[in-house]
């Protein structure tokens, strides 16, 4: 029987808070003493909803978060989250009031970024990022960073770098991984030998922690695996973990179309045999990747589906010729199970991308529905 609450929805989105649960209850095992769960909620906690992931964390106990953006940050403030909330990525120093009144944590980027945000006079909170070698964000040179801790304005109460090959086990890209921690732990030795505080350390994020288990730090950014998408993980990996999200839409429409006949903008699919071809309430402005045109596939009762023709804005279509007893307003499962399953990393792979890509453009108009 179908649930009320999407009898009068398009296309939606579920949550499933029992496997976000159980995913965070399987990670804390592998937690040493030392360690805490710093939960990634950024881009929407990658599409699953950010205020309601993290209010669920907090329930959890786990009070230590991670976002991209002051906007984020704001935003999980404003709905009463509790706890440290860190902003990985850049916030014009012009927002220091803003950092200080909500009692954020901002990452200093640079040397020169901490001396604009030093020029604000506003007592903030920062994490200094620290360049191993990904060459993204980061200061490499200690002078600089000395001269962050030696700020009056800025209170550093932790220090971070980030890994870009912890999740290819190739003995070159283990190397690699090997020599940014080396790097980290070697800068921050020298740190201590100056007598600086160092705060809270930071280094490995999901796959890191995953594929180097023997480095431990005073905070795990646990992003991706946090919603049970594992596919980079070893085979070896002992931590079992389930997928929160289910991407869902309905048929709308069935026709039969007959051999010759085109399906979609560009007539890219003309059918060689009778069909039936549903259209489905879903396209690539709710996040579906347009790449999926005549290769993707969903599930309709227990099936998995071809799509045929272009993805359009707003609708799809799908070859429904063999479903035995199909009918229209039958739910179509893009991520998730319906008897069979199809993970979004089986469409990470097929669009040639990563499954968080696939998850964080899932669009902001398909409405999430939280099952507990």
């Amino acid at each position: 029987m179908r649930n009320s609450m999407l009898d009068c929805q398009r296309s939606w989105i579920e949550i499933d808070l029992s496997a976000l649960r159980h995913n965070v209850k399987a990670i804390c095992t592998m937690l040493s003493g030392r360690e805490q769960l710093m939960a990634v909620v950024k881009a929407d906690a990658y599409g699953h909803g950010a205020i309601r992931i993290s209010h669920e964390l907090n329930q959890m106990g786990i009070h230590y978060f991670a976002v991209a953006t002051l906007a984020e940050a704001i935003e999980l403030r404003d709905n009463h989250i509790q706890g440290d909330i860190l902003i990985l990525g850049y916030t014009d120093p012009c927002h220091a009031k803003e950092l200080q009144d909500y009692d954020l944590t901002q990452t200093v980027t640079h040397g020169d970024y901490a001396k604009l945000l030093e020029k604000q006079k506003r007592n903030v909170k920062v994490h200094i990022a620290i360049d191993t070698g990904m060459h993204r964000l980061g200061e490499s040179d200690l002078k600089k960073v000395e001269a962050i801790y030696q700020s009056h304005y800025l209170h550093v109460t932790g220090l971070f770098s980030h890994l870009c090959v912890c999740d290819e086990m190739t003995k070159e890209s283990q190397e690699y991984t090997y020599q940014q921690i080396e790097t980290l732990m070697a800068f921050i030795q020298k740190l201590k030998k100056q007598h600086y505080s160092i705060g809270k350390v930071h280094l490995l994020s999901s796959y890191g922690f995953i594929n180097y288990p023997q480095y431990t730090f005073d905070y795990v950014r646990m992003g991706i695996l946090l919603y049970g998408v594992d596919s980079a993980l070893p085979k070896q990996n002992k931590l079992t973990l389930k997928p929160v999200l289910s991407l869902k839409s309905k048929i709308i429409l069935i026709r039969d179309i007959q051999p010759g006949d085109s399906v979609g903008y560009g007539r890219t699919f003309i059918a060689s045999k009778p069909m039936k071809i549903a259209t489905v309430s879903i396209g690539y402005a709710d996040g579906l990747p347009r790449a999926l045109s005549n290769r993707g596939k969903v599930i309709v009762r227990g099936q998995l589906v071809a799509i045929v023709g272009r993805i359009c804005m707003d609708q799809m279509m799908i070859d429904v010729t063999d479903v035995y007893d199909v009918q229209e307003d039958d739910v179509v499962t893009i991520i998730g199970r319906d008897q069979v399953c199809q993970n979004v990393e089986t469409i990470a792979m097929q669009t040639n991308t990563i499954s968080n890509e696939i998850l964080s453009r899932i669009g902001s108009r398909l409405p999430k529905i939280y099952v507990l």
